[in-house]
């Protein structure tokens, strides 16, 4: 719908307070924002001029709820489940929220991983609306014009993707946007973001996945990626028009590849308010199970051994947090580095080899470590044995490194050995879930990655805790946006790992569960956002924000509050016609 068809009225909190309608008929019920469907009241369909287009009876926002969730279980298959879910959100996106909101734990998995993973493979076949931006290079010279037709809805969060590094399938072009629309829905049901303050952006570099470029149906730009000075300057070109028309909002990157993701994010951090939710926030809700092991243990970090499965963006995003965590017990950045191995494709990383510039730091000197000359890279086990490893965390793979014998080791080491399976588990063998509730049941303390439907019945009958992003990302996006910090600190996703853990009962502890359910992931947000706030005034990014009446103030009670008044909730708000 166009921008001069309505327009948003804040409160004193940034909150939208009412939707102002330019627009009568069927052109109101055309935008997404604006359309209540059939709980449009008597009253608005008469002064919206509305009357006999909609059948006589009202149903009220949660008769709609009930009435579609009806609708979502007739679906065959979690795919269709998510193009209903889309199709609803284009027409009613307030309707679509208050559904995921009535049963999160069900419709994050559609939403979100793993079925998005599909939806990301099929983007250009079951195209129906378009959602977003899709920069390329043949409109990147335009790109401040065009972002310029978005600030009617005061963006204050985007997710950016070049579609290379999508859910563990690698380069999937255009599909990529998938992920980003995922994850500010995400940013919607746990931060309170309203989705018109969201903008999914894909930087379309093409792509080398040859079966795309074959494929007759492919709607992204049909050519080999970008590389070198070309990707640079086009990414260059993003930045400088992103920053010009919203110098305020947050930019995530999403699912670049590893190279691409460390240099970019270093690249660009003084002139976007920005971070990669694959490096940072993987690295602080793997710190966050760990923390709450620590607990359940009675240990501390430094008396451990890390042993991550993963030489990518997660994986060293992982290793830097862990890293960072241990220094500040005390450790040197050497010492810290010493208790962690990083496996990656060729295996274990030593110095003697050709090593990417971003894993160097945590490649191992076979001179100071003894037992690597003539050792097997590879053997698992072994590592595991020689290196007295007592935390297993894996970002990719399974059967190479969680299998019976390298738990066998892992239990030598430790009466409590904590495993992180952080990969995507939408076809994980059902031999690998069995083990797992087996690993469980003889008290090895277990955190996996994002869900499937073998994985929920394991939560359920063990104990086990999802380690997902989304406890991260909402609270990382609240806290900056409130506390109007002016960049992002690696000391954000300490304070938010902390936080995180820190929402553990001890009886939670007691039963093994290391995070908390999905269901609180808006409490989860609340807490993140206020430890992330209260550190951005600490560290002195902090500035005056024209979201809040909140400025160089640490009074944690008052900011959480303004924390409370500026979520959006999915309920219909006031509409006045013009």
């Amino acid at each position: 719908m166009a921008s001069n068809l309505y327009r948003f009225r804040y409160d004193e909190y940034g909150n939208t307070r009412e939707i102002v309608v330019y627009a009568s008929g069927a052109s109101a019920r055309s935008c997404s924002y604006v359309n209540k469907g059939t709980a449009f009241s008597s009253e608005e369909r008469k002064r919206l001029t509305l009357d006999a287009t909609l059948p006589p009876g009202v149903r009220d926002l949660d008769g709609q709820v009930e009435n579609t969730h009806l609708k979502v279980i007739e679906k065959v298959d979690d795919i269709e489940k998510f193009i209903f879910i889309r199709s609803l959100y284009d027409r009613n996106a307030t309707l679509a929220h208050a559904l995921i909101r009535s049963d999160i734990e069900t419709y994050i998995k559609i939403i979100y991983t793993p079925t998005v993973g599909h939806a990301v493979q099929r983007y250009s076949s079951m195209f129906r609306q378009a959602n977003g931006l899709h920069f390329y290079p043949g409109n990147i010279e335009h790109a401040e014009d065009i972002l310029r037709r978005f600030a009617h809805r005061d963006i204050r969060i985007a997710v950016v993707t070049d579609n290379h590094g999508i859910l563990g399938l690698g380069d999937q072009g255009a599909g990529g946007i998938a992920v980003c629309l995922g994850k500010l829905m995400i940013y919607t049901q746990g931060a309170g973001i309203a989705p018109w303050h969201c903008l999914p952006i894909s930087l379309d570099v093409g792509t080398d996945n040859k079966k795309l470029l074959d494929d007759d149906q492919y709607l992204g730009w049909r050519h080999k990626r970008l590389v070198g000075e070309e990707y640079l300057s086009f990414i260059g070109r993003f930045v400088r028009a992103f920053r010009n028309v919203f110098p305020n909002a947050l930019c995530q990157w999403e699912d670049f590849s590893p190279q691409n993701a460390f240099s970019i994010c270093e690249a660009f951090r003084d002139e976007v308010i920005s971070f990669n939710d694959d490096i940072q926030g993987t690295g602080a809700v793997a710190l966050a199970a760990i923390l709450s092991a620590m607990k359940v243990k009675k240990e501390n970090l430094g008396d451990q051994r890390y042993l991550i499965y993963g030489g990518g963006a997660s994986g060293v995003g992982i290793a830097e947090q862990l890293k960072r965590a241990l220094v500040k017990t005390g450790l040197s950045e050497a010492d810290a580095c010493n208790l962690i191995f990083i496996v990656d494709s060729t295996g274990l990383i030593i110095s003697d080899q050709e090593i990417d510039l971003y894993k160097k730091g945590f490649a191992k000197d076979v001179n100071e470590f003894l037992w690597l000359r003539d050792f097997d890279p590879v053997d698992i086990p072994g590592i595991i044995r020689e290196a007295a490893i007592t935390v297993l965390i894996g970002t990719t793979g399974q059967d190479y490194f969680f299998n019976d014998k390298a738990i066998g080791e892992i239990k030598k080491n430790t009466d409590r050995p904590l495993i992180l399976p952080l990969f995507q588990h939408v076809s994980a063998p059902a031999v690998f879930c069995q083990n797992i509730g087996k690993w469980s049941e003889d008290g090895i303390l277990v955190a996996t990655g994002n869900p499937c439907a073998t994985m929920d019945a394991l939560e359920q009958s063990y104990g086990i805790s999802q380690c997902n992003n989304a406890f991260i990302f909402p609270g990382i996006g609240l806290g900056v946006l409130v506390s109007g910090a002016r960049e992002i600190l690696p000391e954000f996703f300490d304070v938010a790992a902390g936080a995180v853990s820190k929402m553990m009962t001890e009886q939670q502890l007691e039963e093994g569960r290391l995070m908390p359910s999905v269901t609180a992931i808006r409490k989860v947000a609340k807490k993140v956002a206020l430890a992330v706030a209260l550190c951005a005034v600490e560290k002195g990014v902090s500035r005056a924000c024209v979201y809040t009446d909140f400025a160089h103030n640490n009074d944690s009670a008052r900011l959480a509050k303004i924390i409370d008044k500026i979520r959006w909730k999915p309920e219909y708000l006031p509409l006045i016609p013009m």
